[in-house]
């Protein structure tokens, strides 16, 4: 049997190759991101930060204490107003792709309207209006109400679009190899499409919900004492805004990592059964 020549490899970087001898990946990983936030950090001290102002509104903006009012503020309160709405906007996403799938012209009308609209207008207006436009028909929503309807709104129309890809680029083949087994509609769905489905919808799912967690800072408008809020009427009382804002990107960053985290943890979940071929 005629073996062919293997193609020669480029040659690697002398040092690359070196480093590749002595640490493994993840090493090399962490020395790579330790590296990058000294670069980060060192950029951001050279603005003479004032770290006991830092210091002392910190336990404020993590949201150790409470609002005036008595409810949650600072990071703890925009965890929760993305809580709400990532379990609401999945709901509204999950319902929406259903309905887009669906041979019903009306649930398809509704659905392709609904996620045509709050995917074409901006998400600021999207809250005024729920905040300022219902109580002219006699309801009238929280401020904290009316940020997590918007966001639950907006977010499951770009949802929509993620579950029904995802259900779709599921081979048609597995449906068909299930109804050859005698397997009903509904558990050939839960059972075999969905959990398929499930593997390449959770990157961009994650996406949009940090997405949420940065643009859940717009509620600030409505005087929501949220991360945003907090940064900037503490950095107008004490005229040092670069501190409180830096603070308060570094919150938003921590959050977003443990998004990213939770994501990587379900991706291998998922993809157990792709790992192991």
């Amino acid at each position: 049997m005629t073996s062919f020549p293997k193609p020669p490899q480029p040659p690697q970087p002398v040092a690359e190759s070196l480093l590749q001898r002595i640490f493994g990946f993840r090493t090399r990983l962490y020395l790579t991101w330790a590296a990058m936030f000294g670069l980060f950090a060192s950029f951001f001290l050279s603005f003479d930060l004032k770290f006991s102002i830092i210091l002392d509104k910190l336990p404020n903006l993590i949201g150790l204490h409470l609002a005036p009012n008595g409810f949650l503020q600072g990071a703890a309160l925009t965890l929760f107003l993305c809580l709400c709405s990532i379990v609401t906007s999945s709901l509204l996403g999950f319902i929406t792709a259903l309905a887009r799938l669906s041979k019903s012209a009306v649930a398809f009308g509704i659905a392709s309207f609904y996620a045509s609209f709050f995917r074409g207008t901006p998400l600021l207006i999207q809250i005024l209006l729920i905040y300022l436009g219902l109580p002219q028909l006699g309801i009238v929503p929280g401020a904290i109400a009316a940020g997590i309807i918007a966001l639950s709104l907006n977010y499951g129309a770009y949802l929509s679009e993620i579950f029904r890809a995802g259900i779709l680029g599921v081979p048609h083949g597995q449906r068909e190899a299930s109804l050859a087994l005698g397997m009903r509609e509904t558990v050939i769905f839960w059972r075999v499409t969905l959990p398929q489905a499930m593997r390449t919808i959770i990157p961009p799912t994650t996406n949009q919900f940090i997405s949420m967690l940065k643009d859940s800072s717009l509620i600030s408008v409505m005087g929501v004492w949220e991360v945003m809020f907090l940064a900037q009427s503490y950095g107008r009382s004490s005229y040092r805004y670069i501190e409180m804002l830096t603070t308060a990107a570094i919150i938003y960053w921590l959050m977003s990592i443990g998004l990213e985290l939770i994501q990587a943890r379900m991706e291998r979940h998922y993809g157990k059964a792709y790992l192991s071929r």
